[in-house]
């Protein structure tokens, strides 16, 4: 696989191998990219509780009403109250 990088992330790149860190431009990638999986995986995570928590606070019946939820969420937002 080939890919085109900005001057400023090449640069970067370069400057790993340099360092000692990394032996070669492509362990410098696969380290990007496991990163970025590692990332997305734990946001993913994130996401599952939430809605995990949320289905656990319906069944025990910790609701509001949904005009509630709204104007709190329009106060979260500093958005204006609705008409």
């Amino acid at each position: 696989m080939n890919a085109e990088l900005s001057a400023d992330l090449e640069q970067f790149v370069e400057a790993q191998v340099r360092s000692g860190r990394f032996s070669t431009r492509a362990e410098v990638i696969t380290a990007a990219v496991t990163l970025l999986r590692q990332q997305d995986e734990a946001e993913e995570a994130r996401v599952v509780e939430g809605i995990r928590q949320g289905l656990e606070d319906m069944r025990a019946g910790r609701t509001q009403p949904l005009a509630e939820a709204f104007a709190d969420i329009r106060r979260d937002l500093n958005l204006p109250a609705r008409a």
